[in-house]
């Protein structure tokens, strides 16, 4: 990795400025607070899905399995971000290092990629157990969702890889000054000495696919879901099946519909501090909300909750 103030001359910087939310000491001071209260209510939320998983026998299920999964994986998610935006908050110079900056570029946007392939197989789970209910027993074993898994984590850490290696080994010219709170590919691609059409191209590209083709699983799926459902003669019976797959719903929906205002709407090029609060929405918030979502809607995770509690 090379950088420098002109394509030719050397520079002994040492990484990038990442301006964060540019305010007052106090105010800085203040989101320090608050996102630190935010962060450790995400650890706890996300915590305890994964420990009543864990101590209950009862939800010793695939549904409940992928859920703990997906749990831990908000955790590292908004590991990746938060620690290094709280140092930002008291710091002074504000300065990330080149390999910082670079891991906190290929662990957000893998884990990012991980959740978008989580929440696809969450989907098909839902859509197997109400439309194949006496199949779903012997489709979904124990083996499938481990394979199923594995396949997440294995496919996001994979998915923006070769970009980020070759971003990384590209020379940065003039201002190393970051406008934002995390090292994100357009203000990277911005500060090189010469454009990378074909990178940008294929990160764009990449970018598209990882959200439309897990996005169109999921529709797909939940159109199927819905269909089964309206066929129930039962009102009782709907309900109950929209009640299992409501929280799922609700989740997929503050993720795409953040990520999506982001990366695809019209306006994706809209200004720095839009740019800053979709990114922390869908970042930092969902990861905050998820357990609250998955908690209130659900009965058995609720009733597993307090037994957690209450131990």
């Amino acid at each position: 990795m090379n950088i420098s103030n002109t394509p030719n001359t050397s520079s002994t910087i040492t990484g990038f400025i990442l301006l964060g939310f540019p305010c007052s000491r106090e105010e800085q001071i203040l989101l320090f607070v608050l996102f630190s209260v935010v962060y450790l209510l995400t650890l706890m939320g996300n915590g305890s899905i994964i420990c009543a998983v864990s101590w209950d026998q009862r939800l010793h299920t695939p549904m409940y399995i992928l859920l703990a999964n997906f749990s831990f994986l908000e955790i590292w998610y908004v590991t990746s971000t938060v620690p290094n935006m709280l140092a930002n908050f008291l710091s002074d110079t504000k300065v990330i290092s080149f390999s910082g900056c670079f891991l906190q570029f290929y662990f957000f946007f893998s884990l990012g990629s991980t959740e978008c392939f989580f929440l696809a197989i969450m989907a098909f789970d839902r859509y197997l157990a109400i439309c194949w209910p006496l199949h779903y027993p012997t489709i979904m074993t124990g083996r499938l969702c481990t394979n199923l898994v594995i396949s997440c984590w294995v496919f996001g850490f994979l998915w923006f890889l070769i970009p980020i290696i070759i971003i990384s080994q590209m020379s940065f010219c003039g201002s190393r000054i970051i406008d934002h709170f995390l090292c994100d590919p357009g203000p990277l691609l911005a500060l090189t000495c010469t454009r990378a059409p074909a990178i940008e191209l294929t990160s764009s590209t990449l970018s598209s696919l990882l959200l439309f083709i897990p996005f169109f699983f999921i529709v797909v799926s939940y159109a199927l879901l819905l269909r089964a459902v309206l066929r129930v003669p039962s009102a009782a019976g709907r309900r109950k099946a929209f009640s299992t797959c409501g929280s799922h719903l609700a989740v997929v929906s503050l993720f795409y519909g953040s990520v999506m205002v982001m990366y695809v709407s019209p306006t994706s090029e809209c200004e720095a501090g839009m740019q800053k609060m979709v990114t922390l929405f869908y970042s930092v918030v969902t990861p905050l909300i998820n357990p609250i979502i998955y908690s209130l809607r659900n009965k058995d995770m609720k009733h597993a909750m307090k037994t957690l509690l209450r131990t």
